[in-house]
């Protein structure tokens, strides 16, 4: 079906540390293998006095309000400040996403409460899975999320727990004596047997969360049909992807081709 969705499209995905940005200039072909990928993307820190950032890596041949612009986000304030900049700059076509904007059944009891960006992050699995073969799909963010999609393309729910940089803040907060450690993605892996205070923690962190996420894919695997495909995203994801599994696909741009694809339908 062809999109009535105008394009050029800008996919917005905002999250609670950095705001992506992807510029897909026609409609996702539904024939071709894969995701659809961004011509240019662009990636900022979530405060109002970088969104000029936003019309100069559009161009000058290409101003914001000649776009569509979909928005899918979990930060309320970072957000309405965002559409306020839009509608200075004369923007129309918006849409800022919600559950039933998707084309994804979610068996939930109440879809409206789960994360946007875990739904659309299902979306794109769905597009990569394999016809009757479910999917979990890892998001390595400020929070890390690990969601079942079903083997009938139906998102089941999963698990979130604290990414790495917020359980470092948390050792340091609430607790007398650990330093603060500056770890804020799961990057290079740390010897697993730390001879100071501040090599244990890093051990801890990074670890503890790896091994979180792999046994959560165990379990969650274990409650499907078959084997599940497992897609990861986020910052981190390439290092992490073969400490998880081997066949752990990285997808970049998860949540935008989700974005896209929804646009699409």
């Amino acid at each position: 079906m062809t999109s009535s969705i105008r394009f050029p499209l800008v996919a917005v995905d905002i999250g609670n540390s950095r705001i992506k940005l992807g510029l897909f200039a026609s409609p996702p072909d539904a024939a071709a293998a894969g995701l659809p990928a961004p011509s240019q993307t662009l990636a900022l820190e979530p405060e109002p006095e970088r969104f000029h950032e936003i019309a100069a890596w559009l161009g000058p041949a290409m101003p914001p309000h000649t776009v569509t612009w979909w928005i899918g986000s979990v930060q309320r304030n970072v957000t309405v400040r965002l559409v306020d900049w839009l509608r200075q700059a004369d923007v129309s076509q918006m849409m800022l996403l919600s559950a039933s904007d998707l084309p994804l059944a979610v068996r939930l009891p109440r879809p409206d409460m789960v994360g946007v960006d875990r739904l659309l992050g299902a979306v794109a699995a769905n597009r990569l899975r394999t016809d009757g073969q479910g999917a979990i799909v890892v998001d390595l963010g400020t929070a890390i999320t690990v969601d079942l999609v079903s083997s009938n393309g139906e998102f089941l729910g999963g698990a979130i727990l604290p990414g790495i940089g917020i359980s470092a803040r948390a050792l340091n907060q609430f607790t007398d004596l650990l330093p603060l450690v500056k770890m804020h993605e799961l990057a290079e892996p740390p010897p697993a047997l730390g001879s100071n205070t501040i090599e244990a923690m890093c051990s801890g962190l990074y670890w503890g969360a790896v091994g979180g996420v792999k046994q959560l894919i165990e379990l969650l695997g274990g409650s499907i049909t078959g084997e599940p495909a497992i897609f990861l995203t986020g910052g981190a994801a390439p290092a992490v992807a073969g400490l998880l599994s081997q066949s752990a696909r990285y997808e970049p741009h998860l949540t935008l081709a989700g974005i896209a694809l929804a646009a699409a339908q």
